[in-house]
C-alpha cells in the first residue's frame, strides 16, 4: 500500500542503505555512485521486488532537477583562477570532443549492428542517436570521484576535467533532441543540426551570464532571514534553467555558467549557501542513481550485454582517446601523459541514462534497446574507469600528495577582509621563551585559538607552548601574514585567506 508513511519509510531506508554502502565502498575504492545505482537495482522489480517502478517521465523530471543542482553546485565550486589557464582545452573538449565521440561511436554502432544477425540492425541516424546519448562525460561522476580522492593532479587536470564534464552535457543534450526530431520527421539535415547547436549554445551562454549577474545583484540587495538565502538561490537556479529553455537556449549550460559566476563573486552568506548546495547535491545524486537503478530491469540487460560490452570497450579505448587527441591538437604544451589521463577519465554515468529517457518518452523506434545499452555501458564505465581513476593518475605520475588538511574549521564572513593561517609550533619559535607572550608577533596579528592533541582552547599571554601545538593566527591581509611568518622564522608561507 502506497501510503505517505510507507513511501517515507521505504525512501528513508533506501537513503540510509545508500549512505552506509557508499561509506563502505569509498574505503575500498569503489565509486559510491555505482553503489547507489546497485542499491536501486537491488530493491527494484527483478531483485527483491520491494519497489515496482517504471515511470520514465518521473525519472526524467527527477533527473532534470538533479542535473540543475549538480551543475550549478559544480560551477560554484570551480575557481576561475584555476579554470582560466585551461579554458580553451575544456571548451573544445566539451564541444568538438563530444561531437567527435558521437560521430566515431555512431559509425561503429552502425557497422557492428549491421555486421551480424545477432544484433538488431540500426539505421545510421538511430546509431548516431545512441552514440549522442553516450557522448558526454557525466558531471556527477567526475565531480564526485575527483573530489573524493585524496590526491591532487598535476598540469591543471582536475579543473580541466571538471570544466569539460560540467559544460559538455548541453552538446550531448542538443544532439539527442535534434536527432529525435530528425527520426520523427524523417528528414536529416546537417545544416539544421549545426544551426540548432550554435543557436542554443549561444543563447544558453548569454542567458547564463546575464542571469548569473542578476542573481548576484538580487542576493546582495535583498534583506531576508539568513536561513532563506540558500532557498532563494535554489529558486534562482530553477528560474535560470526554465527561462533559458523557454527562449530557446540550453538551460544546462546557462545553469553551469551562472554557478561559475555566482561562485566567483562576492555574495552575502556564500559559504553557508555553498555548504547547503554541497549537501543538496549529494542528496540528489543519491536520488537520481537510486531512481535509475529502480527503473532498469537487470534481466533486460542480459540480451544487450554483448553489444554493450563492444560499445563500452570501443568508447574507452578508441572513441574517447580519438576525441581527446583531435580536440587537443592545438595545445602543444600538454604532455602525452596528460592526454592519456584525460582520455581515461571519460566517465559515463547518470547523465547519459537520463538522456536515454528522451527517446523512450518520444516513442522512438528501438528506444528500449537504446536505454538498456546506455545503462549497461554506463555501468561498465563506472566499474572499469571509475575504480581506476586514482591508480591511472599514479601510474602516469600525474598525482601529488593532497594539500594538508586543516585542524581548525574556522571561516570568516565574506564582509571581513582578513587573512588566517594555521601555524605549527617548531623549536625556533620558542627560543625566547615557552609562553605565548614570548612569540615575536606583529602588533596586528593575533593567536585566536590553539590545538594540543585533540584539545582546543583560546590561549592567553601566559599559555605555555609545546612543540607540535597548532596555532590559528589572524591578521589584516596577506602581506601582514607573510610578515608574521618571517617574524616567527618560518620559511614556508602557508596562507588561508578569507575569500
Amino acid at each position: 500500500m502506497t501510503s505517505p508513511e510507507n513511501v517515507l519509510l521505504i525512501g528513508s531506508i533506501l537513503l540510509f542503505v545508500s549512505i552506509v554502502v557508499g561509506k563502505a565502498g569509498f574505503r575500498f575504492g569503489v565509486p559510491v555512485l555505482l553503489l547507489f545505482l546497485g542499491v536501486g537495482m537491488l530493491f527494484g522489480n527483478d531483485a527483491l521486488g520491494v519497489i515496482h517502478f517504471n515511470d520514465f517521465k518521473t525519472t526524467q523530471f527527477i533527473g532534470i532537477i538533479a542535473l540543475n543542482i549538480i551543475l550549478f553546485s559544480g560551477g560554484m565550486d570551480t575557481r576561475t583562477s584555476e579554470v582560466k589557464p585551461v579554458t580553451g582545452q575544456g571548451i573544445i573538449l566539451a564541444t568538438a570532443g563530444v561531437l567527435i565521440t558521437a560521430l566515431v561511436t555512431g559509425y561503429f554502432i552502425y557497422f557492428i549492428t549491421g555486421l551480424t544477425n545477432g544484433f538488431i540492425s540500426l539505421t545510421f541516424t538511430e546509431s548516431l542517436l545512441l552514440a549522442s546519448v553516450l557522448s558526454s562525460t557525466d558531471s556527477a561522476s567526475v565531480f564526485s570521484i575527483l573530489r573524493t580522492k585524496k590526491q591532487e593532479l598535476k598540469e591543471n587536470l582536475r579543473p580541466m576535467l571538471e570544466l569539460e564534464s560540467g559544460s559538455n552535457d548541453p552538446m550531448a543534450y542538443l544532439l539527442t533532441i535534434v536527432l529525435i526530431q530528425i527520426l520523427q520527421s524523417g528528414d536529416f539535415s546537417a545544416g539544421y543540426l549545426c544551426f540548432n547547436i550554435i543557436f542554443q549554445m549561444a543563447i544558453g551562454a548569454i542567458a547564463g551570464y546575464l542571469l548569473g549577474r542578476l542573481t548576484i545583484l538580487l542576493m546582495n540587495n535583498i534583506n531576508i532571514n539568513q536561513a532563506l538565502y540558500p532557498v532563494l538561490l535554489l529558486t534562482c537556479v530553477f528560474v535560470i534553467f526554465s527561462i533559458t529553455s523557454l527562449i530557446g537556449g540550453n538551460g544546462y549550460l546557462a545553469v553551469y555558467l551562472a554557478g561559475l559566476i555566482v561562485g566567483n563573486h562576492k555574495v552575502v552568506h556564500k559559504k553557508s549557501m555553498m555548504t547547503f548546495f554541497e549537501g543538496f547535491t549529494w542528496l540528489f545524486q543519491i536520488m537520481i542513481f537510486l531512481t535509475l537503478g529502480l527503473l532498469v530491469n537487470p534481466s533486460e540487460l542480459i540480451p544487450v550485454a554483448s553489444l554493450g560490452i563492444l560499445i563500452g570497450v570501443f568508447m574507452i579505448i578508441v572513441a574517447r582517446p580519438t576525441a581527446v587527441i583531435l580536440s587537443l591538437l592545438p595545445f602543444r604544451s600538454m604532455t602525452t601523459r596528460a592526454r592519456l589521463y584525460i582520455s581515461w577519465v571519460g566517465l559515463r554515468g547518470a547523465v547519459p541514462i537520463i538522456f536515454a529517457t528522451y527517446p523512450m518518452i518520444a516513442g522512438v523506434k528501438h528506444s528500449s534497446l537504446i536505454f538498456n545499452v546506455v545503462f549497461f555501458v554506463c555501468i561498465l564505465s563506472l566499474v572499469v574507469q571509475g575504480t581506476t581513476v586514482a591508480g591511472m593518475g599514479k601510474w602516469l605520475n600525474l598525482t601529488r600528495p593532497a594539500s594538508k588538511t586543516t585542524d581548525f574549521n574556522v571561516e570568516l564572513p565574506d564582509e571581513i577582509k582578513a587573512a588566517m593561517s594555521e601555524i605549527e609550533v617548531i623549536p625556533s619559535m620558542i627560543t625566547n621563551g615557552h609562553l605565548l607572550m614570548n612569540l615575536q608577533l606583529p602588533d596586528n596579528t593575533l593567536v585566536v585559538m590553539m590545538k594540543r592533541g585533540n584539545t582546543f582552547c583560546v590561549p592567553k599571554g601566559k599559555t605555555p607552548l609545546h612543540i607540535g601545538d597548532k596555532l590559528l593566527v589572524i591578521t589584516d591581509d596577506d602581506e601582514e601574514l607573510r610578515k608574521t611568518y618571517e617574524s616567527l622564522g618560518i620559511e614556508e608561507y602557508s596562507m588561508r585567506k578569507n575569500a
